[in-house]
């Protein structure tokens, strides 16, 4: 194998990248809109899909999670940097561990708020508790801001690879 099929990443992975960002892109506004809208039908089919995505990154976070300790990531790039990997590896952790504590605390805010979620097969609802709902929010909130902060690490670190480094990272997730 050459250096170029090694340094790239599998279809799959490629997969759960980009369609977890598409669903980001609705979703991170779709976050910022709710909080403005007062309580109307509006408001509930925005949740109601606002929901849905959330729960489908949960679980494409969740498969490629699982497909990643099973598969081997691409090799550094030739001019990484002493402590890169590690670098790499923390923001990548962080992001995961972001995207599946917003779902979570979403969940159990929406729950402890008093309302129920369908399950496809199944409708869960818990004891009210309103204080515990609040601090699921404030975790929710936080959480999403953390991970808008992730997202442009992320960025800025393949933008730094491409203009200063030259190194075409890019071309890992594209091709």
């Amino acid at each position: 194998m050459s250096d170029s099929i090694t340094l790239q990443y599998s279809w799959l992975a490629k997969f759960f990248h980009w369609f977890t960002l598409l669903l980001l892109i609705a979703q991170i506004p779709m976050g910022f809109i709710l909080v403005r809208l007062d309580f109307s039908d509006l408001r509930i089919t925005i949740e109601n899909v606002h929901v849905i995505v959330g729960i489908s990154i949960f679980y494409i976070t969740l498969f490629r999670l699982i497909y990643k300790f099973f598969s081997k990531s691409p090799k550094l790039m030739p001019k990484a940097f002493f402590g890169q990997n590690l670098i790499a590896k923390l923001n990548h952790f962080a992001l995961y561990v972001a995207l599946l504590t917003i779902t979570i605390s979403g969940i159990l805010k929406k729950l402890f708020n008093g309302e129920k979620l369908n399950f496809f097969i199944f409708k869960l609802r818990i004891e009210d508790n309103f204080d515990l709902a609040d601090q699921f929010y404030n975790v929710h909130v936080i959480s999403n801001y953390t991970l808008i902060v992730l997202i442009s690490l992320h960025i800025l670190a393949v933008l730094f690879h491409q203009i200063f480094l030259k190194e075409n990272i890019l071309k890992r997730m594209t091709r």
